[in-house]
């Protein structure tokens, strides 16, 4: 690729620039170069906005550009935990080190490690674009397979956890195949808030049984108000997924696989409350 078809700005303003010209985003690479693409490619990897995670009194904020080794070994509060979890089995270490955030929440991949965890935590997106900056819950982000709200010349600068999104404690299981290298068949991640014995706040969300992944409300509302020692006999209501049957499972096996591991990632939240 000559010179004129790639450019690595160093900041926000020079990179929409660039964009706004047609050039094609690139971050890590893991999702993009297999794929396989042509055109002006804007590398990303460089922009100072988009680095870094930074642990505020009100929030975490996570740069688009940060990879799954920063995210695996950042000093987070318990409730990230699943996150950090998630961050671990992102392909193997080559991937981790390489991929980013930002790539995997724009590659909108049913299977996307990250996004359970990140919807257990409340995040929202910072989108930037010709307009300005703006924020969006990450559960309007995804809009689909591969699809997601962004506006022509827009880029997603970092991700943005709330402060009350990292409390608590969090678990991340997958089941694929194999444990590394593997696409799950399905992913959960769980959150729990105790408070005097009992689950103040519970979230729940499964991923790869669903065009996206989501948050399970009717098990959250089942689980809040319960004593810690009774959350793990709680029913565990799938309806609101939407799974495929294809080369890895049947739709079947992924609600019975995204119950169980629901169960198992509670009964492991509750015994570090």
């Amino acid at each position: 690729m000559s010179s004129a078809g790639y450019r690595r700005p160093e900041t926000l303003d020079a990179a929409l620039a660039a964009l706004a010209l047609g050039g094609r985003a690139l971050a890590g690479g893991t999702d993009l170069y297999p794929a396989g693409f042509s055109g002006p490619v804007v590398d990303l990897s460089a922009v100072a906005e988009m680095q870094g995670i930074r642990v505020g009194p009100r929030e975490i904020r996570i740069g688009a550009a940060a990879s799954w080794t920063e995210v695996a070994a950042a000093a987070l509060p318990a409730g990230a935990r699943a996150l950090q979890q998630a961050a671990g089995l992102v392909g193997g270490w080559q991937i981790q080190n390489a991929g980013t955030v930002g790539g995997n929440l724009c590659n909108a991949s049913p299977a996307a490690d990250g996004v359970p965890p990140l919807l257990a935590m409340a995040a929202q997106v910072e989108i930037a674009g010709p307009s300005g900056l703006r924020r969006l819950p990450l559960e309007a982000f995804l809009k689909g397979p591969r699809r997601v709200a962004l506006d022509p010349g827009e880029v997603l600068v970092s991700v943005i956890v709330p402060a009350a999104g990292c409390s608590g404690v969090s678990r991340f299981l997958k089941l694929g195949a194999r444990a590394h290298l593997v696409i799950s068949i399905a992913m959960v991640a769980v959150r729990i808030v105790p408070r005097e014995g009992r689950v103040a706040e519970a979230c729940v969300a499964v991923g790869s049984c669903s065009p996206v992944a989501v948050r399970l409300t009717a098990v959250e509302q089942a689980l809040e108000g319960l004593r810690l020692e009774e959350a793990a006999s709680v029913a565990v209501d799938v309806s609101a997924l939407a799974p495929l049957d294809d080369i890895r499972a049947t739709a079947a096996y992924r609600r019975e696989a995204a119950a169980e591991l629901v169960r198992r990632a509670v009964v492991e939240v509750v015994a570090c409350c």
